[in-house]
């Protein structure tokens, strides 16, 4: 990747020849999958009412254009401020309120439950949860 500087080039280099690795070790596992005639005419088809010829002319590139007037700014001596980040409402819980309302929500609940046994549907029992071994809960390390 090169980038161009009024004083000069600057060269990026992405990957070091010794980086690379051969494709044949990544991609001989994958099969070639069977498509049907079908679906090979539906990709003709999108493909080709999609095509159309590129006119560079009228391609804006709007981070170059914001880039070009940073560097503007920079270079006559302006500061430039940097825009305030939008606020986040914030994720954070108040673990008393959270706990408190809890309780209320328990008090609420067992106030209902208190009806008559014959309006009272009948509740299941959970299944119990299998004993593990002290071995199984110990933590490696």
């Amino acid at each position: 990747m090169f980038l161009y500087v009024s004083a000069g080039l600057l060269g990026t280099t992405l990957r070091y020849p010794y980086e690379l690795r051969d494709e044949d070790d990544y991609f001989d596992d994958i099969r070639n999958p069977k498509i049907s005639q079908d679906m090979v005419e539906l990709a003709s088809h999108i493909l080709d009412t999609k095509a159309a010829h590129f006119d560079p002319s009228k391609f804006k590139d709007e981070y170059e254009n914001a880039l070009k007037a940073l560097v503007r700014l920079t270079a006559s001596g302006k500061t430039i401020k940097a825009a305030e980040p939008a606020e986040r409402p914030s994720n954070v819980v108040n673990l008393m309120d959270a706990l408190k309302a809890s309780l209320k929500g328990k008090a609420a609940a067992k106030r209902r439950t208190h009806a008559p046994a014959s309006r009272r549907t009948p509740q299941r029992r959970a299944a119990r949860k299998p004993h593990r071994s002290a071995a199984r809960t110990r933590k490696a390390g």
